[in-house]
């Protein structure tokens, strides 16, 4: 399935801001399971610098640089992705969880393997709890297959957490979440990853969006479309499996990927730092459009001059 994403941010200062120095991560990555068929990012002022790399985990970065007063800043990424047939289907015959975690934490000297390490760690946003690790052990029973534990996680934290737009924030700490049980999809894949981990399992956060369809008899409304997060998890030998504990789904041909990190914290679509401004006021707004569904004629990619890659 081939998509268009348009994901528009804009930040408002009431005084104007004299430098600002911003790192964007919007766009698509490259994996066996989708391509990133174009790429293009606006920015308004333009910036005086603006360079491209790939983090640690394989995400691209853009940077750029903006030196010239100004009250508003826009940022415009557009994207094409062909999202492929899944590779990774979780219905698949695995082995134990246990032998899972010995093949992770040393029994398995593949390279992917031991790069995947990593995963299984704790990180800045998802640190140890007991109350992930008792959760961990209601699900994680003795010779219980991998992937049958993996998606019952996913359908407990679906069932357990309350979804509840504005009661987190980025800056929630999980023991909040886990305390008012209640939080929005990054939090619920906080709670997925902490409780893998909890058993020396390797999973990581899922940042992209999630293709949604109107109601009957309506149409799709422009940019009220969003973000979306959810996790994958680790089994050698055969790849990262994706798991959506919002809506109690493997992740499939509907969800795009734009970045992954051991949490929130690897993947804020933007991050960076100004001088003036005081407090500013953010606008987001999110297209993910089927190609199918554009109207002839129009071209999604039409948003002027712009950084691209193709």
């Amino acid at each position: 399935m081939r998509y268009h994403i348009r994901h528009t941010t804009c930040y408002h200062y009431p005084e104007s801001v004299s430098l600002c120095h911003n790192r964007v991560q919007l766009q698509p990555v490259e994996r066996e399971d989708q391509r990133c068929l174009h790429f293009d990012l606006r920015l308004r002022p333009e910036p005086h610098l603006i360079r491209s790399f790939r983090d640690f985990f394989g995400n691209w970065i853009h940077y750029f640089e903006i030196h010239r007063p100004h009250g508003t800043l826009e940022i415009t990424a557009n994207s094409e992705v062909n999202r492929v047939i899944d590779t990774a289907d979780a219905s698949i015959p695995s082995p134990s969880w246990e032998t899972v975690c010995r093949q992770i934490q040393g029994g398995d000297p593949s390279p992917e393997t031991r790069r995947n390490v990593f995963f299984s760690l704790a990180s800045p946003l998802v640190m140890p709890h007991p109350d992930l690790s008792l959760m961990a052990d209601q699900i994680f029973t003795p010779d219980r297959p991998f992937l049958e534990a993996v998606t019952d996680l996913t359908q407990r934290i679906h069932d357990s957490f309350h979804y509840a737009p504005g009661a987190t924030s980025v800056t929630t700490p999980l023991t909040q979440v886990l305390r008012q049980q209640a939080g929005v999809c990054q939090d619920f894949a906080h709670v997925a990853i902490g409780i893998l981990r909890a058993k020396g399992l390797a999973a990581r956060y899922v940042s992209g969006y999630l293709e949604t369809t109107p109601p009957p008899g309506r149409s799709r409304l422009l940019g009220t479309d969003a973000s979306h997060a959810w996790f994958e998890t680790y089994l050698p030998g055969s790849g990262w499996f994706g798991f959506d504990p919002t809506n109690a789904i493997p992740a499939g041909q509907r969800h795009i990927v734009l970045a992954v990190g051991r949490d929130y914290a690897d993947v804020p679509p933007v991050k960076g730092v100004v001088t003036g401004g005081r407090e500013h006021r953010l606008s987001v707004a999110v297209d993910v459009l089927p190609l199918d569904d554009m109207p002839t004629g129009e071209d999604p990619r039409s948003v002027g001059d712009g950084f691209s890659t193709s």
